[in-house]
């Protein structure tokens, strides 16, 4: 009952992620959306700007360009060259130029509006009040000019006045500059400028839409596409391919995603072998121990010497299964990361004598030429008992695959802060296909025969504990010349600091003696 309903609670969990899922927009209609918010935007922008700042924005830009004609015609004033300046603006300008004294009465005037203009009326009438009041309010302004818009009835348009004083060399003179201008009717350019912004923006809209939707289709295709093609891989599919075409990143997410799916790939199978070769294992010995057991019950129960050998047989072969359990334990404990390492300092020669000595039947029984070539002694850090391992490891894994003159070689290497450790053997050698999955979990030569190569789990627990100790390891081989494995295991601190002294002390010595 707490199974099915667990399976239930999952059941609902995963579909309810899905509804969640298909709920969400998907990217093409995000891209739509988004497209669509920006052409819209910039649309109401060039509305805003032709319906409410059109005509400030043009009011403004005369107004500047006005300020830079009365900055010339002051420059100009007293000048050889008044007459000439004063017209030249006046005339490309459209301007009325009116220089008075501080009585109205007009020095310098050029007009190029006509007789319509208002200065020119104001001038010919004697000291207009309307100039009088723009006098005060320059008086009174802190600015340096002032500016009045005025609606002129005869050209049924409006009007810029401007006017700033002229300081001259006589103090006791003053003279005004007054500048007409009129502001040109835009309403006509204005009305076929809004008129011909209507069709603008509703081809805007429509060649938006097209576009968006060509471009969020283009973007979105490859996605989609590497999406169903994750759905087959996970339905366990491992022949597809992750095709992403047109874009750098959905090009590096395919490739990406091909490295897993070949690892996946990789792993499923090694599951695969794990579970023949387990299942091997397991079944040879079981049958070895129903065998036997049953012999003792059937044949020799009540005979001592053949009732010991069965039993023996049995032990031999309840051991083989403990081995393997315990090995497919220690690898899990190993790759989880839980496994504990207890550090200590220990002589590194001391240790491979000790290894050596263990084999010393097997070279005079079956005739192993297993030799330690040793360098000097170094202490170094590990823990002893999985350093152990590794070694006995690569020594077996030589034993194994050593060709039929049986020359094995362990050859240690010192080096300014490691020792390395070889095992050389004189077998086939590996090729260079193979060569990246000799560390591989579960992974054994089928060219070897089965009774020699176990389960397959060994150099993948030595990886592991290499990996745990930080120390560097691989393998060298040629086929036809046999393999050399080999790790560097850390000196000690203090025995670092030692060899350290000891190489300053016969570089020191060898100056000395030269």
């Amino acid at each position: 009952m707490k199974r099915s309903s667990k399976l239930a609670e999952v059941k609902e969990k995963v579909s309810n992620k899905t509804a969640e899922i298909k709920a969400k927009r998907s990217l093409r209609s995000y891209v739509w959306m988004y497209f669509i918010f920006f052409t819209a935007f910039i649309l109401i922008l060039i509305w805003l700007f032709q319906y409410f700042f059109l005509e400030r924005y043009y009011q403004s830009a005369k107004i500047r360009d006005i300020t830079d004609a009365a900055n010339q015609i002051i420059q100009a004033y007293g000048t050889d060259e008044q007459e000439v300046t004063n017209r030249s603006l006046a005339f490309d300008n459209s301007l009325c130029i009116v220089i008075t004294d501080e009585m109205g009465n007009p020095i310098v005037m050029e007009n190029n509006m006509g007789a319509y203009s208002h200065l020119n009326k104001v001038i010919n009438k004697g000291y207009g009040i309307g100039l009088f009041k723009m006098i005060s309010k320059l008086k009174q302004s802190d600015d340096n000019y002032i500016t009045k818009i005025a609606q002129n009835e005869n050209f049924k348009s409006k009007e810029i006045f401007y006017c700033t004083s002229i300081y001259t060399d006589d103090s006791d003179k003053q003279a005004y500059l007054f500048i007409e201008s009129s502001i040109e009717p835009i309403d006509s350019t204005v009305s076929i400028i809004r008129e011909q912004l209507i069709y603008i923006t509703i081809i805007l809209f429509e060649l938006a839409f097209i576009v968006t939707m060509y471009i969020s289709k283009r973007l979105s295709k490859p996605i989609v596409d590497i999406t169903n093609t994750a759905k087959k891989f996970g339905e366990g599919d491992y022949t597809v391919e992750f095709n992403g075409h047109g874009y750098c990143e959905i090009e590096e997410l395919s490739t990406v995603l091909n490295n897993a799916k070949d690892e996946i790939q990789k792993v499923s199978e090694l599951r695969k072998d794990l579970i023949a070769n387990i299942s091997h294992d397991l079944r040879t010995p079981l049958t070895m121990v129903k065998a036997y057991a049953e012999m003792i019950r059937d044949l020799s129960g009540d005979n001592p010497v053949k009732r010991q050998e069965h039993i023996q047989v049995i032990i031999d072969e309840a051991d083989r299964l403990s081995s393997l359990v315990n090995n497919l334990l220690e690898l899990s404990k190993l790759e989880s990361g839980n496994a504990e390492l207890k550090l200590t300092d220990f002589s590194i020669v001391d240790k491979l004598n000790d290894c050596m000595t263990r084999y010393q039947i097997l070279i005079e029984q079956n005739g192993y030429d297993i030799k330690y070539i040793p360098d000097e002694d170094r202490v170094i850090t590990a823990d002893i008992a999985k350093l152990d391992q590794v070694i006995y490891n690569f020594i077996n894994n030589a034993i194994n695959y050593t060709g039929d003159n049986k020359v094995i070689r362990i050859k240690q290497i010192n080096k300014a802060d490691a020792v390395r450790i070889e095992v050389t053997d004189n077998g086939k050698g590996i090729s260079k296909e193979l060569l990246p999955k000799i560390f591989d979990r579960y992974y054994r030569d089928a060219k070897v025969k089965r009774d020699v190569v176990g389960t397959g789990l060994g150099l993948s627990i030595c990886q592991e504990i290499l990996k745990a100790h930080g120390f560097a390891y691989g393998v060298q081989s040629e086929e036809g010349k046999g393999s050399t494995f080999w790790f560097e295991a850390k000196i000690a601190k203090q025995e670092s600091k030692t060899v350290q002294k000891m190489e300053s002390r016969l570089s020191l010595s060898g100056l000395e003696e030269k």
